[in-house]
C-alpha cells in the first residue's frame, strides 16, 4: 500500500472526483478526464497499462507517459486510490479508506466498507501501543459460484 493521501472530503462519484481535482488547483485536462471516466465507470482495480489499453480501444488519444503522470497526480492528491501489488500498482475510484477482497484465482479485487468493532480496534492498541486513525483490512479468498 502507498502512502496515504492527503485528507480529501469524500468522493463519491465522477462529478465529485472533477470537483476536487479543480478544488485542489489541478486542472481537469481531457486526459485527466478519460482516466475518471474509466475508473468511475468501469469500477475496477486497474493497472496504468489496462488504463492506456481500453482507453485507446475506446478511440480516446491519450499517451502511456500521460497515463502514468495523471495516475500518479491523483492518486497524491487523494482522487484516486492506488494499491501497491506485487505485480504492480493498480489504480481503483474509491480513494476513502475502505478494505479489500482479493481474489488469486481471477485477480479480481473488490472494494468492502467494514467497521470493526470498538473492543478490536482497543485490542491492537494495546498490543501495539499506537492509537489507530484508520484501517484497510485485506480479505482472501475464491469467488464462489451462486
Amino acid at each position: 500500500m502507498t502512502n496515504a493521501p492527503p485528507a480529501t472530503a469524500a468522493i463519491n462519484g465522477l462529478i465529485s472526483a472533477l470537483n476536487q481535482c479543480q478544488k485542489k488547483g489541478m486542472r481537469v485536462s481531457r486526459q485527466r478526464r478519460y482516466i475518471l471516466e474509466l475508473l468511475w465507470q468501469s469500477g475496477e482495480h486497474l493497472s496504468a497499462r489496462a488504463i492506456y489499453d481500453r482507453l485507446t480501444q475506446n478511440g480516446k488519444p491519450i499517451g502511456h507517459t500521460s497515463v502514468y503522470q495523471n495516475l500518479e497526480a491523483l492518486a497524491n492528491q487523494g482522487i484516486i486510490e492506488c494499491l501497491e501489488r506485487g505485480e504492480g500498482r493498480l489504480y481503483g475510484s474509491i480513494s476513502t479508506p475502505h478494505s479489500h477482497v482479493h481474489c488469486p484465482k481471477t485477480g479480481v479485487i473488490m472494494d468492502v466498507h467494514i467497521k470493526l468493532p470498538p473492543e478490536i480496534i482497543a485490542y491492537v492498541e494495546s498490543h501495539t501501543g499506537t492509537k489507530i486513525d484508520s484501517y484497510r483490512i485485506e480479505f482472501i479468498g475464491q469467488k464462489v459460484d451462486s
